[in-house]
C-alpha cells in the first residue's frame, strides 16, 4: 500500500471519490480532514496510484493504542471485491493483536472483514447506521431560546458526553470524545448555569456525531440549532454535510429530516473488533 502525501494527490483523490457519493462518505470526510491540516493524525493509503482499487484511511500507526477500538478508526472505499480481500487478508487492517474500528458504506464490506476478524480470534460487533446529507447547511425549526447561547464544547464537558453515549462510558471513550472536542469543530447550546443541554460533535470521518439533547430539553426544535452552526462550517470548507443514525431512531430520522437531512440509499456499516 502506498500513502498520499502529496496536496494534489489527496486533491486529485477526493474529487474522484466525490463522484462516488454516498458510498464514498466515511472514506472521502477522511480523505478531506487529512488533507486540510490532519488533526485526528490519519493517514491515506492506496494499492496503486492513480488508478487505485481500494482506499485505506487509518490512525497513524506511532499514534496507535492496541487496544483501543474507538480511536483506531479505518474506513475503506473499494473498487472490486478482490482488492478488499486481498487488504484484508494481508496485514493493513485487521489483525489479531488489535482493536479496530471500520467503517463504510459499500455492500458485503461487513460480512468480508468479520469472516477475516473471526478468523484472527477477534471479537466482532456490528453497528449499522442509515446515512442522511444535508445538500444546504441544515435549518433549524426555531430561534434561540431565551437563557440559551451557542457555543463550541469544552473539555470541562466531556464527562458529561461520554455519560450520555451509548457507546461510551468508559475512559478510553473519555478520552476519544476529549480528542475530538480538542482536535475538531463542535457546537453546543448552554443553559443558564454554563451546562450544556444539546450538542453535537464532529469526527476524524467529516460525520456529524455523538448528538444529544438531555431529556428536560428535549421537544423544542434544538436539534437543529448546533447542526446548523457546524453545518455552515463544514459547507465554508466544501465538505460533505452528513451524520447517521441507527435505523430505529424514527425521532432522531424525523427531527433529522425536518432540517434538511435526507436519507442516503445503502448502509453505514460500522465494524468494532477487540482482541479475546
Amino acid at each position: 500500500m502506498l500513502i498520499l502525501r502529496c496536496p494534489a494527490q489527496l486533491q486529485l483523490l477526493e474529487e474522484t471519490l466525490r463522484k462516488s457519493l454516498p458510498t464514498t462518505l466515511p472514506v472521502l470526510g477522511t480523505v478531506m480532514t487529512v488533507a486540510r491540516g490532519n488533526p485526528v493524525s490519519h493517514e491515506v493509503l492506496v494499492d496503486s496510484w492513480p488508478n487505485f482499487s481500494i482506499v485505506l484511511t487509518r490512525l497513524r500507526p506511532e499514534v496507535l493504542d492496541p487496544r483501543d477500538h474507538y480511536t483506531n478508526q479505518l474506513s475503506m472505499f473499494y473498487r472490486d471485491k478482490g482488492a478488499l480481500q486481498a487488504l484484508l487478508e494481508g496485514t493493513e487492517a485487521v489483525t489479531r493483536e488489535r482493536a479496530f474500528q471500520i467503517m463504510g458504506m459499500q455492500d458485503g464490506l461487513d460480512q468480508a472483514v468479520q469472516e477475516v476478524a473471526r478468523a484472527r480470534g477477534l471479537k466482532v460487533e456490528m453497528v449499522r447506521y442509515r446515512a442522511l446529507i444535508s445538500p444546504e447547511p441544515p435549518q433549524p425549526r426555531s430561534e434561540m431560546p431565551p437563557g440559551l447561547r451557542l457555543s463550541p464544547v469544552c473539555p470541562s464537558h466531556v464527562p458529561l458526553l461520554n455519560a450520555t453515549w451509548a457507546l461510551g462510558g468508559n475512559a478510553r471513550s473519555r478520552a476519544f470524545l476529549l480528542g475530538l472536542v480538542r482536535a475538531l469543530p463542535s457546537a453546543c447550546l448552554l443553559g443558564p448555569r454554563g451546562r450544556p443541554v444539546s450538542w453535537s460533535l464532529l469526527d476524524g470521518q467529516g460525520c456529524l456525531r455523538h448528538g444529544y439533547t438531555v431529556p428536560a430539553w428535549r421537544g423544542r426544535g434544538l436539534t437543529g440549532l448546533p447542526l446548523a452552526a457546524l453545518g455552515r462550517e463544514l459547507h465554508a470548507r466544501r465538505f460533505p454535510i452528513y451524520c447517521t443514525v441507527l435505523p430505529h431512531n424514527t425521532a432522531s430520522l424525523h427531527a433529522l429530516r425536518a432540517i434538511g437531512f435526507v436519507p442516503q440509499p445503502g448502509t453505514f456499516h460500522v465494524i468494532l473488533g477487540t482482541p479475546k
